[in-house]
This record gives structure tokens, C-alpha cells and sequence, in this order.
């Protein structure tokens, strides 16, 4: 039967996959009472993603409800050239080209499973990504549970992580493009980023996920490469199985909420001569511990 989630007129459906819930009856664009926001809150906290249809945001309105969980993060630089006075918290994801420029950056092609900005010491708690343009096909975005990869993960695997962190590439992104002022380190074991526990406690639920960034360049200190490399493929394997994820198919209108400490996500590529447009804020976060 249906789990359904009430307090006011908010609702919330879950997908019926290993995670993610439709959150019905509730506007963005209108301030939302303390209720309101309790039980959204509550709804994120058991179902880690949620999905807002039918939405028409500004900017202003995207930030507004953005802080409702927290202090917004940084657009990254990119991102912000050129960008519109006080809109330096909104990240324009686009693979669109106006007179010769880029609108916004990852273009349209895959991004592979990945947790956002896991390469710095305090990743960002969550993101917040609104659809103003979508291609008919293409460009679904998929998301993983972390406290399952955990849960069923293989005994063997689980003694083989205890206690051990991983060290997360700062180099390139997620659609694997190198970033500005880095050099490309082809050996994993000299990769720069942070160190993160394998399995991370969320501060807010108590509960323990496994914590993966992304596969390129990972590498654990203190094992011999070869043994990083083996351990590393043994838990993206099981990580990225289907039976973990829940995928969003956009439609113009859909603002998708996630939870970056305990939720991988990835995107399908789509035919470039489409157009795609998405507008991102990130909620800051803390330590992995």
C-alpha cells in the first residue's frame, strides 16, 4: 500500500522505487508557512529525493525555498560568468549555445554516477534542480540509495571498508571535463581532494550510507594501488545496480530535491541539437564523519 505523507495540503507519494516521493499540493512560488516546511522536511528525510511538478520559479523563488534547508552554497565559477546581479547562487546547467557561448556548462552528454562536490572537505548537503527547457527524450537523471548500497552490502566488502576513507579527485567533473587550474594526475594514488569515510553517519537521521564520489581517480591511502583499484570497482559494482535507483524523466516545471549524504546521482546524455536548460542551487553542508 501507498505510504501517503499529510500535514496541510501537502502530500507525498513515493515513486515506489528504492527511493524518491512526488510532493503534491504545494506551490514554490508562494512562501511556505513553518507546517508546511516541517512536513516537507520530514517527507525528505524517508524518501531522500522529492520531486515539486507543475512549478513556475524565479531565481528569487528557487533560492527562497533552497534556504529552507540551509545556507545556499557558491554557484561554481563557471557557472556564474556574466550571470545576472544576485544570481550568484544559481548554477545554469545547459548544453545550449547563444552567440557563440555557452549559456551554462555540462553540456549533453552522460554524467556518470557521482555525489556533487565530494572532492572538497564540506560537500554540499543537498542540491535543488528546476527544469525550464527539456529535450522529448534523453537527459533522465537517475538516483541511487546509499543506506541500501549499504545495507546489502557484501560482508566481505563491508570488513573491507571499515574504518577506511577514500580520497576524492578534485581534478575533473562529473561529465569528466578537467577543471580550470588543474592538472590531469593519470595515477590515482596522487590524486588531490578530500579525504572522506567510506561509510559516513548523516547528521540529521543518525543513519549510516556508504559515501562515493566518483570512480575516475578515487583511490583509499594506505592500501597498494592495485588493491585500492579492485576494492573501489567491487563497490561502484554494487552501488550502481539498478535495483538501488529511481530515475527522473524531466518535464518543463520539475523542481527535483536530493539529498547529496546519502544519494548518488548520474544523467543520461541526449541529442545535442536539443535543448536543454536547468537551474541548480546547492544547500551547504559539513564534515563527512
Amino acid at each position: 500500500m501507498t505510504a501517503v505523507i499529510e500535514r496541510q495540503r501537502v502530500v507525498a507519494r513515493p515513486t515506489g522505487g528504492a527511493l524518491g516521493a512526488d510532493i503534491e499540493g504545494v506551490d514554490l512560488a508562494q512562501p511556505l508557512t513553518q507546517e508546511t516546511t516541517a512536513a516537507i522536511k520530514d517527507a525528505w528525510a524517508q524518501n531522500l529525493v522529492l520531486r515539486f511538478r507543475g512549478q513556475r520559479l524565479s531565481d528569487d523563488d528557487l533560492m527562497r525555498f533552497s534556504r529552507q534547508f540551509g545556507e545556499l552554497d557558491w554557484a561554481p565559477v563557471a557557472a556564474t560568468t556574466d550571470a545576472p546581479e544576485g544570481r550568484d547562487y544559481v548554477m545554469v546547467v545547459s548544453n545550449v549555445v547563444e552567440n557563440g557561448k555557452p549559456i551554462g556548462q555540462l553540456g549533453a552528454y552522460e554524467a556518470v554516477w557521482h555525489t556533487d562536490m565530494s572532492y572538497v572537505a564540506e560537500p554540499p548537503q543537498a542540491s535543488a534542480l528546476y527544469s525550464l527547457e527539456v529535450p522529448e527524450s534523453g537527459g533522465d537523471t537517475g538516483f541511487s540509495n546509499m543506506y541500501l548500497a549499504l545495507e546489502r552490502l557484501p560482508a566481505e566488502l563491508r570488513r573491507g571498508i571499515e574504518g577506511r576513507v577514500c580520497r576524492h579527485d578534485a581534478s575533473r567533473n562529473s561529465a569528466g571535463e578537467l577543471r580550470r587550474g588543474y592538472v590531469d594526475a593519470p595515477d590515482p594514488s596522487q590524486t588531490v581532494g578530500a579525504d572522506h569515510p567510506l561509510v559516513r553517519t548523516h547528521p540529521v537521521t543518525g543513519k549510516k550510507a556508504l559515501f562515493l564520489g566518483r570512480r575516475r581517480n578515487a583511490y583509499i591511502p594506505g592500501l597498494p594501488l592495485a588493491e585500492s583499484e579492485a576494492l573501489l570497482d567491487a563497490l561502484w559494482d554494487h552501488a550502481s545496480r539498478p535495483e538501488l535507483a529511481w530515475y527522473q524523466q524531466w518535464r518543463p516545471g520539475d523542481l527535483v530535491l536530493w539529498d547529496n549524504r546519502c544519494v548518488m546521482h548520474r544523467r543520461d546524455a541526449f541529442d545535442p541539437a536539443a535543448r536543454r536548460v536547468m537551474h541548480r542551487t546547492q544547500i551547504k553542508g559539513d564534515r563527512p564523519y
